[in-house]
């Protein structure tokens, strides 16, 4: 996710992965000497995390994830500040027991589940995906979840369901960020009936056989692989089946750069900077990788073997 424009932007604001990543390394060890409780209460004194028994899934990737150490320590979680940096230092604050879910709208069986209904609702998968955010960074990230169809077959769709909507908590104490106007809160996302039922498009409980950490969208979240990062809903209260096509946050915030579908396409650079290549963090290089060969984006984070029909017809350059 991004507000600024690229003009907006001076070196100043951007942190060189080497110094965040020392930051986060020497929390974890003096967390460990037990050094931090009286400065960092929530970092300092988290609990290990809960494995999550799966099992291999589908469509993973072969290619080589992204250390654990990136995935926790480099994120996009407005509600807890625009900085990487920001949601592993601050999201601390985020309680997520307990945790109930509801499902609303257009369904036959509405309810509200509580977090661990949920996990047992379905057989949890591990599966590898690609992740690729707008800003030109990308990683690899076994998630552990089950297919979002699971849980909407359910509570028994309508044929008035033609959109998902997902909406996030607010709660500014738990979350800080929501105190910034940066975006209009709660953080809202969507998807198409048949994007949401498509059997890539994963409800993610963890990562690396561990339930997910709060930086990483506690205790759960969407994961899209073929669309860009910011559609991934995090902290999930609510999920509307609706009739009409929802106003996402990011559309409401930068119609112009932002549409309904954010497909990813290196063919299209809505935000005036190109999207044709990527950096894949975590990878061996110069500066801890900040500076390691981009390398060519694939259309739909490459899979379009398995989702291109979905908008057979459509002008993507235009549907963006």
């Amino acid at each position: 996710m991004l507000i600024r424009k690229p003009s907006d932007i001076t070196p100043s604001d951007i942190t060189p992965q080497s110094v965040y990543l020392r930051r986060r390394d020497f929390l974890r060890q003096a967390a460990a000497l037990g050094l931090l409780a009286p400065l960092l209460p929530g970092e300092a004194q988290a609990s290990p995390a809960a494995k999550l028994p799966s099992r291999p899934g589908p469509y993973s990737t072969r290619e080589k994830p992204t250390p654990y150490k990136d995935v926790t320590a480099y994120n996009n979680f407005y509600e807890f500040g625009t900085s990487k940096s920001d949601p592993a230092e601050y999201a601390g604050t985020l309680r997520t027991r307990p945790w109930t879910v509801a499902i609303e709208g257009e369904v036959l069986k509405p309810r509200s589940f509580d977090i661990d209904e949920l996990l047992k609702l379905a057989p949890l998968e591990e599966r590898t995906y690609r992740h690729r955010c707008v800003e030109g960074w990308s990683m690899v990230i076994p998630w552990v979840g089950y297919p979002l169809s699971n849980l909407l077959r359910a509570v028994q769709p309508t044929g008035k369901a033609k959109y998902v909507e997902f909406v996030t908590l607010l709660d500014p104490a738990q979350m800080p960020g929501q105190n910034n106007p940066v975006l209009q809160w709660p953080y809202r996302e969507g998807l198409r009936m048949d994007e949401a039922m498509h059997p890539l498009t994963l409800l993610a409980f963890g990562l690396y056989g561990e339930v997910l950490p709060n930086q990483d969208g506690a205790p759960l979240r969407m994961v899209v692989p073929w669309k860009y990062g910011f559609k991934g809903a995090k902290s999930i209260v609510r999920i509307r089946l609706v009739e009409q096509q929802p106003v996402t946050s990011w559309m409401r915030a930068v119609p112009d750069w932002y549409g309904f579908y954010s497909n990813v396409n290196p063919n299209v650079s809505p935000q005036n900077w190109s999207q044709a290549t990527e950096r894949r963090i975590g990878q061996d290089g110069a500066f801890g990788g900040l500076f390691v060969p981009r390398i060519p984006t694939q259309m739909f984070n490459g899979y379009g073997d398995q989702v291109a029909q979905l908008y057979a017809g459509m002008d993507l350059t235009k549907y963006i």
